[in-house]
């Protein structure tokens, strides 16, 4: 008999606390509709425990007020990040919670809030990186990816970004993982002047771009290729393993990078870094030549030669490279701006040598020898920075570099009327 009564005083007792979380979550609905966000927040901390083995229909409910109230804090900028983090997964919850009950009364709302989270942590994200504040960045990337990883630029991003914030051992995390995921990023971009801002503007296909054209919003259409990223992330697995003292590791990575991608032509360069890195020069020369037999005429090919080139101080042969991208491509723009660059980069020892002159006959004479020789090293850049400008008229760091160079020579015509151009551009 005693039995008996106490089963009926447990039931009593589930009873109650089910009656006490349902109120728990009306006050905190009452508390968010009053605007008091963090007031609703606590108050469904009190019914946290109980929610494990709430009904479904209250679990969905106790999820959705959750991920409202978090995301409303972060609309209000109050820890942003984490808010819209913690939005989506309350959010992401209630749908697992509903798939598993087969009812959707919260669902549709809340997959709709979740993709308002992905661009609101992409949005945060580039602000951060601009405030120099990529660690904070580098992560509202990684939730974002979270939140969508079909979406598998925004692992490479968070990536990049964690290299940015010098967090090798998170970034060597999701650069393997990228890795495991083969992923490429290779593919198009289809582009197109916004004749009020006169930015391009990214779309996702033709059609969307050649509607915008169409309709009159945008201008000077173009598709472009989007190279290969492969290359990339594993010249970065292997120079941070590179970093850690793990060599051996560096080159089998790049070995096995190759191996499961042999039409990749962006990992012989990386595998040739690697050599540069590790001063074996002749791999690195032996790796160079198979690049270019494989590819003779691909610009960017030949473009990363320069760069790779150049970094390692053989100006000569990184000279030759952009040289020969141009003769590929004459439009190439950073063919030309890394040119300008590389003669630009010769002004210091002449600088230096002159300051350190005195006012002597000898050393007047010897200054007046540098001062041409100066002079000269900056008309040589002008058509380069000239080509560079005409391709790019919306870079304003060509546009700066080409009036330093027209001030350096007194071209006072031509300084006045790029300065125009640039003021232009720069209240755009």
């Amino acid at each position: 008999m005693k039995s008996k009564y106490v089963i009926l005083a447990s039931a009593l007792l589930i009873s109650v606390i089910a009656f006490a979380q349902k109120d728990q979550i009306k006050a905190a609905e009452k508390a968010l509709k009053s605007g008091n966000p963090q007031e609703a927040i606590t108050i469904l901390k009190g019914a946290e425990a109980a929610s494990a083995t709430a009904p479904d229909s209250e679990k969905a409910q106790y999820f959705f007020v959750k991920g409202n109230a978090h995301l409303e804090l972060a609309n209000k900028k109050v820890a942003e990040g984490s808010n819209l983090s913690l939005a989506a997964k309350a959010y992401q919850d209630l749908v697992s919670v509903e798939k598993t009950s087969g009812k959707d009364k919260y669902s549709t709302q809340a997959t709709t809030s979740i993709l308002d989270i992905k661009f609101k942590l992409l949005n945060s994200a580039i602000a951060d990186t601009k405030a120099n504040k990529d660690i904070d960045g580098a992560q509202k990337l990684y939730d974002a990816y979270l939140l969508d990883k079909k979406d598998t630029i925004n692992l490479y991003y968070a990536a990049s970004t964690y290299v940015n914030a010098k967090d090798y051992a998170t970034a060597l995390k999701l650069y393997s993982d990228l890795k495991t995921l083969n992923y490429s990023g290779k593919g198009t971009s289809y582009l197109a002047t916004n004749k009020l801002t006169g930015q391009e503007d990214l779309y996702n296909t033709a059609k969307e771009r050649d509607l915008a054209v169409k309709i009159g919003t945008h201008e000077k259409p173009k598709t472009e290729a989007i190279p290969s990223k492969r290359g990339e992330i594993y010249k970065n697995i292997a120079l941070i393993l590179v970093q850690d003292g793990k060599i051996e590791e560096a080159k089998k990575a790049v070995a096995d990078a190759r191996k499961a991608n042999p039409t990749d032509t962006s990992l012989i360069l990386t595998e040739a870094n690697l050599y540069l890195e590790t001063k074996d020069f002749e791999t690195y020369k032996k790796l160079v030549a198979e690049a270019l037999e494989k590819n003779p005429n691909d610009a960017d090919l030949v473009f990363n030669l320069g760069v790779i080139s150049a970094n390692s101080k053989n100006l000569a042969d990184a000279e030759k490279y952009y040289k020969r991208v141009i003769e590929i491509n004459p439009k190439y723009a950073n063919a030309y701006i890394n040119l300008a660059a590389l003669k630009l980069d010769d002004e210091k020892p002449i600088i230096d040598e002159m300051n350190k002159l005195g006012t002597s006959d000898k050393d007047m004479k010897r200054y007046n020898v540098l001062k041409v020789k100066r002079e000269d090293l900056f008309k040589s850049t002008i058509p380069y920075l000239q080509k560079a400008y005409e391709l790019e008229p919306t870079n304003i760091d060509i546009a700066k570099t080409l009036l330093n160079v027209y001030s350096a020579l007194e071209m006072m015509p031509e300084s006045k009327e790029l300065k125009a151009k640039i003021k232009v551009l720069e209240q755009k």
